[in-house]
């Protein structure tokens, strides 16, 4: 049979149980979630799973709770068909596309996961109640698919941070596992908004990894260095809307001392015309770095 005929999609929880089948020892089950407009990043995390799982579900929903009334739920791209086809590539077994009354029968739900602290920094600052919404969808989607390994993109660092410490916290019952960011030809991180760019917009928007790039370049000069190197590519790109640029500790997401040596994330959010990107990349404070972005950060073939 072919990868297209193996690889189920489903839209209720009672289909989806029935498509992953029975649990046991032996027979490990990995999750992707997303909200569609899958890219090679999601192959990247697809990739992953199919390379340690047995079963392998991709959920496809696009959350309301996570999108404040200014932002582009809207005009999120929707490309299930596109999306199931990039599945069947990777032998996914299960695709679960659940519509909005599927996951909130009862309407939006009025007991959420808060993020706590975490949650009210860099992206949480930018977007009030955004990541509540993230995690209350992520614990009901681990739930749902009951998952040995959850799969996450390390773009998303502020949320897998908080996903890791939400599955620690309340006692669930599986792996977070961490994908490295992946990079178009360009070092333009991948993200499902970089449809909205145009050709002059791509142009703009390259000034993010190209900051990161300064600031890791910087690194055996000292924290200060580093944020002054990734704040100068980005203030000499006009069209840039810059949001935050900030060097933080990668477990508490507190910008770290002047004097900090060791472990660091440099993260960054603009806007380049109507659409937000984010990116980060860790940076080792008080050592010399690796030429270029860190080498499993770029784009690399699915084999």
């Amino acid at each position: 049979m072919t990868a297209a005929a193996t690889t189920r999609l489903v839209h209720s929880r009672v289909d989806l149980a029935h498509a992953v089948g029975p649990r046991g020892p032996g027979r490990e089950v990995g999750v992707v979630m997303s909200l569609g407009a899958l890219h090679d990043g999601h192959r990247a995390l697809i990739h992953a799973a199919r390379k340690r799982c047995d079963v392998v579900v991709v959920t496809i929903f696009l959350n309301p709770l996570q999108f404040a009334p200014t932002e582009d739920l809207s005009r999120y791209p929707k490309t299930l068909d596109a999306d199931v086809a990039l599945c069947a590539e990777e032998h996914v077994d299960v695709v679960f596309a659940p519509d909005v009354g599927e996951i909130y029968p009862s309407g939006p739900p009025t007991v959420r996961v808060s993020a706590g602290p975490l949650g009210d920094v860099l992206e949480g600052e930018s977007r009030p109640g955004h990541f509540d919404g993230v995690l209350t969808v992520v614990a009901k989607l681990l739930h749902i698919t009951d998952p040995d390994v959850a799969f996450f993109g390390q773009k998303d660092a502020q949320q897998v941070l908080l996903v890791r410490q939400m599955v620690a916290d309340l006692d669930f019952p599986c792996e977070v596992v961490t994908i490295p960011t992946v990079r178009d030809h360009d070092g333009l991180a991948l993200s499902s908004r970089n449809v909205y760019l145009s050709p002059d917009d791509r142009a703009v928007a390259l000034a993010l990894s190209r900051s990161l790039e300064a600031g890791q370049g910087a690194a055996a000069e000292g924290a200060g260095a580093v944020r002054r190197a990734a704040l100068q590519v980005l203030e000499a790109q006009p069209h840039l809307g810059l949001e935050y640029v900030s060097l933080v500790d990668p477990a508490t997401l507190h910008d770290v001392l002047d004097d900090f040596k060791g472990e660091a994330m440099l993260v960054v959010a603009a806007r380049v015309g109507t659409t937000r990107l984010i990116d980060n990349v860790p940076v080792t404070v008080g050592a010399r770095p690796a030429a270029g972005l860190d080498d499993a950060h770029q784009l690399r073939e699915v084999d």
